[in-house]
């Protein structure tokens, strides 16, 4: 099983937030260089690891950064590549954001089994031995100890269309290439303006995202009947690659954010 992709690739697209097209190259790395960034726009072309220490913020995408260069909404790309087995890469780009494409992990996954990789599964680190839980009112997620990678997600949102939805994943059972990569990010109809006025959503379109409103999904069809708990689950993955390794445990998580997905990992990496 290798460890790396077979030879580069590249992809361009518009970042969800910044608007700003950009292109991501993704080359070889060698064992134990683990995945990381390279800003090839900025004069030094900063390195940026992708772990959880590079965390600088998780409003509505997982941002990372080291000394002033960043990079943001790098989660769908990294588990993309994690769900595929790839622990070493470099991932070049020339701007702020990892480009959104069309909002899963799809289209990561097709060009990396295009590049010449079978995609094997999530490598396991080391078993989880005690319960790790992080927790912000009934929003909550947790590792706990099991005999092999599970992941479980529940949401509950007050919108008809998607309600109170559950996924649970076993990588032995089914692939995250065909189970999990190709579910898309998703909003609300309601937030749209409010969130541009924060200066968020810029590159965001019906294209990118699935779309709802108190009467149902503006640009259906679906690609899953639960396709935004699976969105969330792959989110989930994305965030606990930053660990490097994610080790091997039940993975529960309910109404959770990117902010607690990194709040989880932060722990498990003081304890491990």
């Amino acid at each position: 099983m290798t460890s790396t992709i077979e030879k580069g690739f590249t992809l361009s697209g518009i970042g969800l937030h910044s608007g700003a097209t950009t292109q991501v190259t993704i080359l070889p790395a060698k064992s134990g260089e683990g995945r990381y960034f390279v800003r090839v726009d900025l004069p030094e072309k900063p390195i940026i690891p992708a772990q959880v220490s590079s965390v600088k913020q998780t409003t509505l995408s997982t941002e990372l950064g080291s000394n002033n260069a960043t990079i943001r909404t790098v989660e769908h790309l990294l588990a993309a590549l994690v769900g595929c087995g790839i622990e070493n890469a470099r991932i070049e780009i020339d701007g702020p954001e990892v480009p959104l494409l069309d909002g899963s992990a799809k289209n990561w996954v097709d060009a990396i089994i295009k590049s010449g990789l079978k995609p094997s599964e999530i490598v396991p680190g080391s078993p989880i031995n005690e319960p790790i839980w992080v927790r912000d009112g009934d929003a909550f997620v947790a590792a706990l100890p099991a005999s092999e990678m599970r992941f479980t997600y529940g949401i509950d949102f007050p919108y008809k269309a998607i309600g109170n939805q559950w996924i649970s994943w076993n990588q032995k059972k089914e692939s995250f290439s065909e189970f999990i990569a190709p579910a898309r990010t998703f909003g609300f109809a309601d937030q749209i303006e409010q969130l541009k006025q924060a200066g968020l959503i810029k590159g965001g379109n019906l294209e990118n995202a699935l779309v709802c409103d108190r009467n149902g999904w503006v640009n259906p069809p679906l690609r899953f009947e639960n396709e935004p708990v699976r969105h969330k689950l792959l989110d989930l993955v994305g965030d606990l690659s930053l660990l490097g390794t994610i080790p091997q445990a039940h993975f529960l998580a309910y109404k959770a954010s990117h902010k607690l997905h990194v709040e989880l990992a932060k722990k498990i990496k003081e304890i491990y």
